[in-house]
């Protein structure tokens, strides 16, 4: 058996449907996100990948292929002709199949996404138009005051200390306790909220069956939880996000149970991970280039466009992906109905065509669209909060800190090809 054979018969057998290991048959480079090289630091990889060939070549049956180039993942994002959907893919057998022997489907039970990251028009319009009567602009600049009370709570609690972890005492308990108190969730059940986050996010990287197994069972009690809530909310409605989707209406038209479901989960994992890693990733980047550390200390007011820069240099969600729903032509190659392509995310924000020196950190650089929340019709609804948040927690902590430095060079990254973030972020103050 040659070695493309062998690679190809190993992610058969683990039933990986996402990029574990491609050989990229027609540049000789593999493409292998589950090593401790690529989760410390991908971007080698993907500068390597820019300068060969950006688009895929056939692998295990799927047509499995990434995409790196900014240009190129935007025009995806934006296409109709590409679906979010699983079930649209040349993979779903054998996401089915993996469904199945992990329990999160019955033999007869058909699969139907409910998050609106994975549905397409025009079930993604109804939900999305529904969910954003909640989520507008006002709303979360109301949270101002709120987020500004929790991060000074968390950072007094930790003052008197002679090192932090910022992961720990910060970037994890923030986002958790903003989402909770959205929710109108008790103050006693936010640590096993995010037990739950931590276990229904196996499904993003799956490495096996028993990760896919471990997030069904995490979402199921999620949702048993909420049934409760829910419940009592629309005896008693209140003053919290949960109370407003149970009451949001467009034309006659409502959010069902499992949709509210859905909504809340999407909430607690996608919000949460994602505001933990911007925070997390930031901080680690403006520790490591002290220059542009000491340049946001003495002009606060770069804070916003700090942000945008550190989601683009080095952003909490690497990967999302599409499936071809016709056969069409992208970049001159053709690409076939149900292929699925890898979009990486993370490459396209350090796509040479697009930014000047883009492995520079660079707080003063002149915006340009980064795709860490997406674009189009999938962009990330929470964008706005987990910009909010980045920016209060990020300032506070430069603000209450200012003698803040790493407490070793060394730090240790998640094992997630799709979710980029540090397990730790130790700091002396």
């Amino acid at each position: 058996m040659s070695w493309t054979e062998s690679v190809q018969e190993s992610i058969l057998q683990a039933g990986v449907y996402t990029l574990r290991t491609v050989e990229r048959l027609q540049t000789g480079i593999a493409y292998t996100p589950n090593t401790s090289s690529f989760y410390t630091d991908p971007y080698p990889l993907y500068h390597e990948l820019q300068e060969r060939d950006p688009l895929p070549s056939q692998l295990c049956r799927l047509w499995l292929g990434s995409v790196l180039a900014n240009q190129t993942i935007e025009t995806v994002l934006r296409d109709q002709r590409f679906s979010a959907d699983d079930r649209k893919g040349r993979p779903w057998k054998m996401i089915h199949k993996m469904m199945l022997q992990a329990g999160r489907l019955e033999k007869d039970e058909e699969f139907i996404p409910s998050m609106l990251r994975r549905l397409d028009p025009p079930d993604h319009t109804r939900l999305r138009k529904l969910v954003s009567k909640v989520f507008t602009p006002r709303a979360i600049q109301a949270l101002r005051p709120q987020i500004e009370n929790v991060v000074a709570q968390l950072l007094a609690a930790v003052q008197d200390a002679d090192t932090i972890d910022i992961i720990r005492d910060v970037a994890n308990p923030l986002p958790i306790i903003v989402i909770a108190e959205m929710l109108g969730i008790p103050h006693a059940d936010r640590e096993q909220f995010k037990r739950w986050s931590d276990e229904a996010i196996r499904e993003l990287d799956i490495a096996s069956i028993d990760d896919l197994r471990r997030s069904g069972q995490a979402i199921k009690e999620l949702n048993a939880y909420f049934a409760d809530i829910i419940e009592q909310r629309r005896r008693q409605p209140q003053d919290d996000l949960l109370s407003a989707l149970i009451l949001a209406e467009e034309e006659g038209d409502t959010l069902t149970v499992e949709e509210i479901y859905a909504t809340c989960e999407l909430l607690l994992i996608a919000g949460h991970e994602t505001t933990t890693n911007l925070i997390g990733n930031g901080m680690l980047a403006l520790l490591r280039n002290p220059e542009q550390l000491t340049l946001l200390r003495n002009a606060p007011d770069l804070i916003p466009n700090a942000i945008e820069e550190l989601l683009r240099y080095d952003s909490p969600v690497q990967i999302t992906s599409r499936y071809a729903l016709e056969d069409c032509e992208l970049d001159g190659q053709a690409i076939k109905k149900g292929q699925q392509l890898v979009l990486l995310l993370g490459a396209a924000n350090r796509d040479p065509a697009v930014y000047e020196q883009p492995g520079r950190l660079d707080i003063t650089r002149q915006y340009s669209k980064h795709l860490s929340f997406s674009i189009g019709i999938h962009f990330c609804l929470g964008a706005a909060l987990a910009r909010l948040e980045g920016q209060i927690a990020v300032s506070a902590l430069l603000r209450r800190f200012p003698g803040l430095r790493l407490a070793s060079d060394s730090v240790q990254w998640r094992d997630s090809a799709t979710l980029r973030g540090l397990t730790a972020l130790p700091v002396v103050i």
